[in-house]
């Protein structure tokens, strides 16, 4: 009875399978596995000899490749070849100028998959997050380039509309894709486009966490548009997880959990495994129908269901690895005659072919320069520790003595230091994903509770839960800590990634206290600051990099100190202070206002303007530090109006922030009524800066201390033209 009713049923099964799971006929199972590539041979780590890497002899195929339409000339057989190649220079490109390593090399099967399929730029390929697109710049025109990747002048790290047609649309931040497939698949039914065009949306699983996302695929169906998401799923959010936090060491999104766990579960592995012992004893016939079946219990078992309920055809999950199942599962999506939305599930391997990537994908992910056969990266020496470290270990110790500290991040724990935090107080820590939205409202509810939260993210991703920092913190006054990681210019991941603006969408919300170090001993005092502060949110502010360190703290900021102390000592709110005292003698006196880290170049500043053989001796120069932003301290600003006939503020943000707002009240005490107070704000220009060294963006920026040296000559009349 059994052997009659087992066909029966996989053959009603597959009668029933939905439409999508019949566009991949020869979808398989693709749980990642560490396995050898064509191109890489793997060698076992002995003590510390690194893996070794051996790539082609060349590549003649991408040799052939000046765009897409190319790859197009290819047989079916060639593009593992193909792939072999783009990966290796993927490699060397990489490994001349540091970047985003581990996520593109992922991506390259899949990449030249999509190019040999669909026809881009016509079918618009929207790449999330796109720190995974330097395969799809090679194959599209810009190889030649790729030794300027991130550098001043050159490719920028991500997806950019106006470097090349190919990239549709501009990315940096996460979860948006879909939506900008989605509005573009639109366009092309309004224009009267060819019903035929695609619109490709590629998110991994990390960006899927983000709402947006979300909101996106329920929109959709609704529209009844022919987009095609593909949700590489690598088992990773943003950065490598691994963190050690209340959610455990996997995933901070459920999704790729869920479906790695039942793709692996033994229940439904010995399922599979007895299907397929008991099936080969049947009829050929009846064998082939029964290989439908594993499509579609894979399907149901790992949640192809929950994209069926938002209206998607679900296909997979498939070996995104694998270029002889890609491809005839991609044509026969682009060939559908319908329009609904469709959703290919694929599994990857972030790193996927070179072993230094795939033993260690945290220190892969971004990398800076490296050798490719070993893998050794050519980190410079850090004498200084990260703002971002000293930070992390100052949050240590006050949850050391307070176990109401919690840490939150939103799937950024390596960038934002929680990943040590969490090593200390797992379960005190939470990496929810990318989803900062959410990242906010979950800290304001464990401000209520009475718990002291620090919500450690990018100043550029903070501004993803803006709504939420206005209507569920700042609003109801809870005492959530913002630390905002990346303040100001921060090289070469370039305009996406600079927090220009956090002065300026932050300064204009009441009950908000703004604070930034102008050095490391600053940032632990205000740390100490917020930890303290119960009555109201709060938000420091800190750039990318390495602090000053404790000899440039002493010669160039005048500190009288051996050592640093592990914890600060909290700050009267709203108190700035002064570093030095123009000479009461010289008869012209200027005034440098600085917030944040641009104080040690008005040091400098003010010293070469001291020395200035055009000033003969008269010029005295005060440099302050304003330590807050809300609330000013109205005191040190209305003396250093009073005494000087310059003041000149300095920050690294916008216009609209801390200058904009010493200049109001200026003027609403009639400070600049009689004309004798000369007031210049230094802000970053009125345009984005594009990738480059610090050094090189703060000289653009015009925030470097020969810029402040002219800016003060040129209002005293010593010179027209800022060099």
């Amino acid at each position: 009875m059994l052997l009659v009713w087992l066909p029966l049923l996989s053959l009603g099964l597959a009668a029933h399978q939905p439409v999508a799971r019949r566009l991949a006929p020869r979808a398989r199972a693709a749980a990642p596995r560490a396995r050898a590539s064509a191109d890489a041979s793997h060698a076992d780590v002995v003590g510390a000899l690194p893996v070794v890497y051996r790539g082609p002899n060349g590549t003649p195929l991408l040799d052939m490749i000046a765009s897409p339409a190319d790859i197009k000339r290819l047989a079916p057989t060639q593009l593992r070849q193909l792939a072999m190649e783009l990966r290796h220079e993927t490699l060397c490109a990489v490994s001349q100028t540091g970047g985003h390593l581990g996520s593109s090399l992922g991506v390259v099967e899949l990449t030249v998959a999509l190019h040999y399929v669909f026809n881009a730029p016509e079918d618009p390929i929207c790449w999330d997050v796109s720190h995974q697109v330097y395969p799809h710049k090679i194959l599209t025109g810009r190889r030649a380039r790729m030794s300027t990747l991130r550098q001043k002048g050159g490719l920028s790290g991500f997806a950019k509309r106006s470097e090349s047609p190919y990239d549709p649309f501009g990315a940096g931040h996460s979860s948006t894709s879909i939506s900008a497939a989605l509005g573009m698949a639109v366009g092309h039914k309004l224009n009267g486009i060819s019903a035929q065009r695609n619109s490709i949306a590629v998110i991994g699983d990390g960006a899927i966490t983000g709402g947006m996302a979300y909101e996106a695929m329920n929109n959709a169906a609704y529209l009844n548009t022919k987009v095609v998401v593909v949700l590489n799923d690598n088992g990773q959010v943003s950065l490598p997880t691994g963190t050690q936090s209340a959610g455990g060491v996997g995933p901070a999104g459920a999704l790729s959990a869920y479906t790695s766990r039942l793709l692996t579960s033994k229940p439904f592995l010995d399922f599979r495994s007895f299907a397929k012992s008991f099936s080969s004893l049947l009829p050929e016939e009846i064998q082939a129908v029964n290989k439908r079946i594993d499509a579609f219990t894979r399907g149901a078992l790992q949640g192809g269901t929950l994209f069926e309920e938002l209206g998607f055809y679900y296909v997979g999950p498939v070996d995104g690895h694998d270029l002889a199942n890609l491809v005839p599962i991609l044509e026969n999506i682009r060939d559908r005659r319908d329009d609904k939305p469709v959703l290919l599930h694929i599994k990857t391997e972030k790193g996927y072919g070179y072993p230094p990537a795939v033993g260690a994908p945290d220190k892969y992910h971004g990398v800076p320069k490296f050798d490719v056969p070993t893998g050794y990266q050519y980190a410079g020496p850090k004498s200084r520790p990260s703002y971002t470290s000293i930070f992390a270990a100052a949050l240590i110790e006050h949850a050391q003595d307070d176990i109401n500290v919690v840490a939150i991040t939103a799937a950024m724990p390596g960038g934002t230091g929680i990943d040590k935090f969490g090593k200390r107080f797992p379960k005190r820590t939470f990496d929810v994903g990318i989803a900062e939205q959410h990242a906010v409202t979950f800290a304001a509810g464990l401000a209520i509770e009475g718990l002291k939260p620090f919500v450690a993210i990018y100043s550029t991703f903070l501004q993803r839960g803006y709504d939420q920092v206005v209507h569920d913190v700042v609003t109801q006054k809870l005492p959530v800590r913002f630390i905002l990681d990346r303040a100001g210019l921060v090289g070469n991941d370039g305009p996406t990634h600079h927090g220009s603006f956090d002065l300026a969408y932050l300064g204009c919300l009441p009950d908000l206290v703004i604070m930034a170090p102008s050095d490391e001993l600053e940032l632990l005092h205000m740390i100490a600051t917020a930890y303290e502060l119960e009555s109201l949110p709060s938000a420091i502010r800190f750039p990318r990099g390495n602090a000053l360190g404790l000899e440039a703290m002493r010669e160039q900021l005048g500190y009288d100190i051996s050592a640093m102390p592990a914890k600060g000592t909290a700050l009267p709110i709203g108190r700035g202070r002064y570093v030095k005292r123009a000479d009461a003698s010289r008869s012209k006196r200027v005034a440098l206002l600085s917030l944040g880290t641009r104080l040690a170049p008005a040091m400098q500043a003010a010293r070469a303007l001291e020395e200035d053989a055009d000033f003969g001796g008269t010029l005295g120069v005060t440099v302050a530090d304003a330590r807050f932003m809300k609330p000013l301290d109205m005191q040190l600003l209305r003396e250093l109006a009073a005494q000087h006939d310059v003041l000149i503020t300095i920050e690294e943000g916008s216009v609209g922030g801390f200058g904009d707002h010493v200049l109001h009240v200026l003027a609403l005490d009639g400070a600049l009524d009689e004309g004798k107070l000369r007031v210049r704000p230094m802000v970053l220009p009125d345009h984005f800066i594009e990738a480059g060294t610090q050094p090189e963006q703060y000289d653009e920026a015009g925030l470097s201390a020969p810029f402040i040296v002219a800016t003060v000559r040129k209002l005293l009349g010593k010179s027209r033209v800022l060099v």
